[in-house]
């Protein structure tokens, strides 16, 4: 097999590439190689150490983001239960308020009834049987009285308790869809 040839590009002279000539060339060639793989390996690794940081710090991002919204949730949903308190609370009152006034108004009619029954003056057996009725009938409204009270306490305290467990209960669920 011949040796391979290179032409001189100046003087047209053809040189036989031996290996002793050929090897400087294939040596700096190979260096040239490796340096420039070395070089592509060092720019892989700081760009893979880049893209560490930057998925890091994104993480970190989004880790701060999340602590922040569930602070806020927390924070909205405590806002949202006080003021539910606080109407559930108002509304109570307003019913106690208003039944004080019933309470308040039909002591005033049994006032008056007992005020006409002593001006009366009707004779001591009628008085006697009278005042007994009128006892009785007060003690029967006073019981019917309070347990009205009692009920509708009863049934406002269950209704304003379940219109606030749905407003926070829909609240929650808004928040949570969004």
């Amino acid at each position: 097999m011949a040796d391979p040839t290179i032409i001189c590009p100046s003087c047209k002279t053809e040189i036989k590439l031996t290996e002793s000539l050929a090897a400087p060339l294939i040596e700096s060639t190979r260096r040239e190689y490796e340096t420039r793989l070395a070089q592509k390996e060092a720019d892989v690794v700081k760009r893979d150490a880049a893209l560490r940081e930057r998925e890091e710090a994104l993480s970190k991002a989004q880790q701060t983001i999340d602590d922040q919204v569930s602070e806020k949730v927390r924070s909205e949903r405590a806002k949202i239960a006080a003021d539910e308190a606080k109407k559930a609370k108002l509304a109570l009152q307003n019913d106690l308020d208003h039944k004080a006034k019933e309470v308040a108004e039909l002591q005033d009619v049994i006032k008056q009834r007992e005020t006409k029954l002593a001006e009366a003056q009707q004779a001591q057996a009628d008085l006697l049987r009278k005042q007994r009725e009128l006892d009785d009938a007060k003690r029967e409204l006073e019981l019917t009285v309070e347990k009205r009270v009692q009920e509708g306490l009863t049934a406002t305290r269950e209704q304003a308790r379940k219109e606030a467990e749905d407003g926070l209960r829909l609240k929650v669920l808004e928040r949570e869809q969004t």
